[in-house]
C-alpha cells in the first residue's frame, strides 16, 4: 500500500471535513440571528442545529463575536470585490454608478440578516473594525471616483463630497433594502434592481447641473 497516497487522502478528508464543520456552524449562526437577534442567540443554540458535538464548535471560534466577525468579513469581501470590478470595467456613467449600486444592494439584499446585524452593532463592529459596515463596504471608492474622473465617466467635481454623497445615499437605501428584503425575501434582488435605479437617475439628473455651474465657476 502507498502510505504516502494514503496519507495525503486522509489529509484531505480532514481538510474537507472541517470546511464542513464550519460552514454548518456559520449556516446555524445565521439562521439563529435571524430568528433571535444577535443578543438572543447562543452558542448552544448553533450547535444543536448543525447536529455537531458541542465541544467540535470551539475548534472553529472562540466566541459569537468570532462568528459575527466571520460572516460579516465574507460578506465585505465579496461585496468590495465585486463593486471595484463592477466600478472599473464600467464604460458609460450610468454603468458606473448603477452597477456600484447593484452589487452594494444586491449583496444586501442577498444576506439582510448580516447587513442589519452590522447595521445594529455599529460599537462592535468598530471594535473589530475599526469602522462602521458602509465604511468598510466604500473603502475603494475613492480610488475607484479617481479613475473615473480620469477617463471622463464623472465630472471633476470635488471628490470628496462626491464621495461622500455616494456614501450618504447608499447608506440609508441600503438599510431599507435589508428591511424590505427580509420582509419579503421573494422579491429581494427585485428590490436591489429598483434601489440601484433609483439611485442612478438620481445622480445622473443631477451631476450635469452640478459639472454646468462648477464651469461656469
Amino acid at each position: 500500500m502507498d502510505m504516502l497516497k494514503l496519507s495525503d487522502d486522509v489529509g484531505g478528508k480532514r481538510a474537507m471535513n472541517r470546511i464542513r464543520n464550519r460552514n454548518a456552524i456559520l449556516v446555524a449562526a445565521r439562521e439563529c440571528f435571524r430568528e433571535n437577534g444577535y443578543d438572543n442567540s447562543t452558542i448552544r443554540d448553533m450547535v444543536r442545529r448543525t447536529g455537531l458535538a458541542a465541544g467540535t464548535f470551539y475548534n472553529y471560534f472562540s466566541s459569537k463575536q468570532d462568528i459575527f466577525a466571520a460572516l460579516l468579513t465574507d460578506f465585505l469581501s465579496h461585496l468590495n470585490e465585486d463593486m471595484s470590478r463592477y466600478r472599473r470595467s464600467a464604460s458609460t456613467t450610468r454603468d458606473f454608478i448603477y452597477f456600484a449600486y447593484l452589487a452594494l444592494y444586491s449583496a444586501t439584499a442577498r444576506d439582510p440578516v448580516i447587513y442589519e446585524l452590522a447595521h445594529q452593532n455599529q460599537r462592535a463592529l468598530r471594535d473589530l473594525f475599526g469602522s462602521d459596515i458602509l465604511g468598510l463596504a466604500m473603502l475603494s471608492l475613492e480610488e475607484d471616483v479617481r479613475d473615473a474622473i480620469a477617463r471622463g465617466l464623472l465630472p471633476d467635481l470635488d471628490q470628496e463630497y462626491l464621495c461622500a454623497a455616494f456614501f450618504g445615499v447608499a447608506y440609508d437605501i441600503s438599510t431599507l433594502v435589508a428591511r424590505r428584503a427580509h420582509q419579503e425575501p421573494d422579491r429581494a434582488q427585485q428590490e436591489a434592481e429598483k434601489a440601484a435605479r433609483f439611485c442612478t437617475d438620481l445622480f445622473l439628473g443631477g451631476l450635469p447641473a452640478m459639472a454646468e455651474l462648477s464651469s461656469q465657476g
